[in-house]
């Protein structure tokens, strides 16, 4: 799929892959006025827009004020579509919880998943799009082969649209090049997360007043992404109910697994030592603020792009030139292309509106990258070669409105345009070659329905919560902690999810 556009994105003369994107993209868009032509020229005479909310996470600060970037869409879509949009961007601490009451309230017609697609299928969040899609999306549609929207159906029914990006994520650790070419740090050396312990020992012995690393969010210090080979089943690494390990086709606790008790050890004489944010279980602040202030040296987190994308991407946000190496190899599983997606509420009053909107976001480059940066000339400036930067003086801190590192959540990624000094055609072909040719779990198309077990869900994502983040934050004894986790992980129902996952994988694999 991806490669069949990036062969149509490189048919394009910019030189940079994101710009690239746009013309094919644009093409494409431009058919979507005529299905609508009727309708919205009816709705432009009387001023009769159809509502909708998007709700979105942002990984940059949240603005104060959307109602300028709320405009410049409005101007695009009540032509295009008669519809108008109200923004929601939420930040990452706060978004689920926000989301669903969001949701039961009515509140919201667009959000997206973040690992969680399984679950917002059996509480009943999502909107049946299947009957709707052609009519409203066809353009959208287009642009998945028919293998990969199944990642994000049910019983044969279409219930969300994964966000289309590079899906291979692959574990790194974004450093500070300032710092580490001051202490003479051999980065090309780190091949692993167990080769870091002497990395950050140097790092805080020069500078104790630096902390050596960095949540990526509230209670995410990386650790769940160095764990290789895993299939989350539905899952994410936020709240893993039971996941396979590699060519091993029984459902395992995840906190069993022998890696995740090393590396909450690691982790633990991490903070023994303090290398890593003391706070880091309780922090309502991201990896790229953190960074910003100055006083942290690195974070780890998962990536689909080049390392030189990716730190020319992150560093901006991150307020230093940063650098990025591999932590482990890229695996791909159900999840891998279906843990961010995008849904129509199923409270939604303006279904088909809202997925007339979302068909924009795909195919649209001015829609999808007013919703990333804003406003030409007060949130970014466009160059002459495609790329966007921050005003003069100005970065992602201070802008009214960015949320440029939502760029892989929202829409269609290959038609966003790079900051400047990210992207390249080169780079796009590497992004495809990685979605096509990754290791990919044995259960690759297996969906899990957890309506069996949702009370037990309940009671264990309660569990998970309070005993996660410190764990792996490593504020708590490794060993009693975790103890005591399983124990009453036990105690709230996981063998029943466990069991649940594994008679359906069964019969899933019966049935290939």
């Amino acid at each position: 799929m991806v490669k069949k556009i990036v062969s149509m994105l490189l048919a394009g003369a910019m030189a940079f892959s994101l710009v690239a994107c746009g013309s094919s993209a644009e093409t494409s868009g431009s058919n979507a006025d005529t299905d609508s032509s009727v309708q919205t020229a009816s709705k432009a005479e009387d001023g009769d827009y159809a509502q909708i909310t998007y709700a979105f996470v942002t990984f940059n600060t949240v603005p104060d004020d959307t109602s300028k970037v709320e405009e410049a869409l409005n101007q695009i879509t009540r032509e295009k579509i008669g519809v108008e949009v109200h923004l929601m961007p939420l930040s990452i601490a706060d978004y689920t919880q926000q989301v669903s009451l969001a949701v039961q309230n009515g509140e919201v017609d667009i959000f997206h998943t973040l690992g969680d697609l399984g679950n917002s299928i059996a509480s009943d969040m999502c909107y049946d799009i299947t009957d709707m899609v052609d009519t409203d999306a066809p353009e959208l549609k287009a642009l998945f082969e028919e293998e990969w929207l199944k990642t994000t159906m049910y019983d044969g029914r279409l219930y969300a649209i994964p966000t289309l990006k590079p899906f291979a994520l692959q574990p790194m650790l974004i450093y500070r090049k300032d710092l580490a070419e001051e202490l003479g740090l051999d980065m090309e050396s780190v091949k692993s997360v167990d080769d870091l312990t002497a990395i950050f020992a140097q790092v805080k012995e020069a500078h104790p007043e630096i902390t050596p690393l960095a949540p990526v969010s509230q209670g995410d210090s990386g650790l769940t992404r160095w764990i290789p080979s895993i299939d989350w089943l539905g899952d994410s690494f936020a709240s893993p109910t039971g996941v396979l390990q590699g060519d091993n086709m029984t459902v395992t606790s995840y906190y069993d697994l022998a890696d995740f008790e090393k590396y909450a050890s690691l982790i633990r004489d991490w903070y023994k030592n303090d290398y890593i944010m003391k706070d880091a279980a309780t922090t309502t602040s991201a990896a790229a603020e953190l960074m910003s202030s100055g006083g942290y040296f690195a974070y780890s987190a998962s990536y689909s792009y080049p390392l030189e994308d990716t730190a020319a991407s992150l560093s901006a946000p991150s307020g230093y030139e940063v650098g990025a190496i591999a932590l482990g190899d890229a695996y791909l599983d159900t999840s891998s292309m279906n843990a961010v997606a995008q849904v129509i509420a199923s409270t939604s009053e303006n279904p088909d509106a809202a997925l007339k909107f979302l068909n924009l976001t795909y195919t649209d480059p001015e829609v999808i990258n007013t919703m990333l940066y804003g406003i030409e000339g007060e949130d970014y400036v466009k160059n002459t070669d495609g790329t966007v930067s921050y005003p003069e003086g100005q970065d992602a801190a201070t802008v009214s409105y960015t949320a440029q590192l939502s760029c892989g959540v929202l829409g269609n990624f290959f038609i966003q345009w790079p900051l400047e000094g990210s992207g390249s055609a080169e780079s796009l072909a590497w992004e495809d070659e990685q979605n096509h040719n990754a290791p990919c779990s044995p259960a690759m198309g297996f969906t899990f329905d957890p309506s069996s077990v949702q009370t037990q869900y309940t009671a264990v994502s309660n569990v998970i919560q309070q005993y996660l983040p410190g764990i792996a934050c490593g504020s708590v004894d490794t060993e009693s902690a975790l103890s005591e986790f399983r124990q009453a992980l036990k105690e709230a129902g996981y063998d029943d999810i466990l069991n649940a996952k594994q008679e359906q994988l069964d019969a899933w694999l019966a049935q290939q």
